[in-house]
């Protein structure tokens, strides 16, 4: 049964994904996190923080290590071989019958007419992101973030994964807080005790 939920959750998510990976990630984050309940919205934030340092489409990034995680080898398997089926079939259905009508101004529209629904998605998503991110680092340092963020990456053009890794690389390393410092002090106790 866990096997059929990743081939439906992904082939879902696939199928629906209208434009790439963008636009598949708020339905990847409904199945994911919404319906199935393999991750919370930090994990799935992480997961996605991560998947967009790395080279390549960030859907079959997401779907490899949620399927993973999720029921091991098959399981990363059935995630991906469910994301790229949709692409597969729809591009062979599609392209051929699109070839005869792509000047027609319903094939214009519809093109069109799918943008701001994706970005309707992205921007609930976001809002996701960003309630998560007041409760972890408080509305100060979320805004601090989200500024520098714009101003990094529209105004200095540095890419996006440097950002990403740049964070990733102080979370993981950078000073300890509060209770971090208490756990790293009570793990030194134990070790020398």
């Amino acid at each position: 049964m866990t096997y059929l939920n990743l081939f439906l959750a992904f082939f879902r998510s696939g199928m629906l994904g209208y434009g790439g990976g963008p636009s598949s990630i708020p339905l990847v984050h409904k199945e994911v996190v919404g319906k199935y309940k393999w991750m919370n919205d930090e994990e799935f934030g992480d997961v996605l923080a991560l998947g967009n340092t790395l080279p390549g489409p960030i859907a079959t990034k997401m779907a490899g290590y949620i399927g993973y995680r999720v029921a091991g080898i098959t399981g990363l398997f059935v995630s991906l071989l469910a994301t790229i089926l949709p692409t597969i079939i729809l591009m062979i259905l599609l392209l051929t019958s699109l070839r005869e009508f792509k000047d027609q101004p319903w094939v214009q529209g519809m093109t069109k007419g799918v943008i701001p629904v994706v970005a309707v998605m992205l921007a609930v998503l976001t809002w996701q992101f960003f309630d998560s991110s007041k409760k972890g680092l408080g509305l100060k340092l979320s805004l601090f973030h989200i500024f520098a963020g714009v101003i990094l990456l529209q105004f200095l053009g540095v890419h996006p994964g440097i950002i990403i890794g740049a964070l990733l690389a102080y979370a993981l390393f950078g000073p300890l807080k509060g209770t971090d410092k208490k756990k790293a002090s009570v793990r030194e106790g134990e070790e020398t005790g």
